[in-house]
Formats: structure tokens, sequence, C-alpha cells
């Protein structure tokens, strides 16, 4: 059996990870990949704590399929976003938006 502590570790390296593409890209699709890489950290921390806490009780994975959807949401809206700004400015370079002035 794999102990809790590990999966934190892998959890954690992956929210670091998904926090440098965030932080450090200037690109909208690295950024939005970047985004879902941290909330699968998230997810993989709630399943963990579910298996290891209390694996009779249904919390835990109501709130991985409500991380699960809120996901699926923002990837949905990101991608329409990120479309609409790449046909209008014709970049995806996030220094390169300035999107008050038209």
């Amino acid at each position: 059996m794999v102990p809790l502590s590990w999966y934190l570790l892998l959890a954690a390296a992956l929210f670091a990870i998904g926090l440098y593409a965030v932080m450090a890209r200037r690109n909208l699709i690295g950024m939005l990949m970047g985004l879902e890489l941290m909330l699968n950290a998230i997810n993989l921390n709630l399943i963990a704590f579910w298996r290891y806490l209390s694996p009779a009780t249904v919390r835990f994975r109501v709130l991985a399929i409500i991380v699960l959807v809120v996901a699926a949401g923002e990837a949905a809206v990101g991608l329409a976003l990120i479309v609409a700004v790449f046909r209008l400015r014709e970049t995806e370079n996030v220094d390169e938006l300035n999107l008050l002035r038209w």
C-alpha cells in the first residue's frame, strides 16, 4: 500500500508545476493548461484523503466531482475566450493584449 505522503508529494509537485506554468508563461493556452494541472492536483489530494481518512463517507468524492465539473466548465469557457480574443487581436500572447483599448 502506498503511503498518503507520497500522494501528497505528487500533488504538491503537480500544483507547483501548474503554478509555474501560469506565472511564467505568456501564452494563454499554456496558462490554461497550468490551471488544469493545478485543479488535477487538488483532485488527487481529495481522493487521497478520501481513501486514507474516511473511505466509508461520500463527502470527498462529491468534492472531487465538483472540482471536475468546475474544471470542465473552466476549460470550455477559457477556450471560448481564447478563441474570441485570438480572432479579435490575432495574438495569444498575454503581454500584447490590452482589451480595454480597442
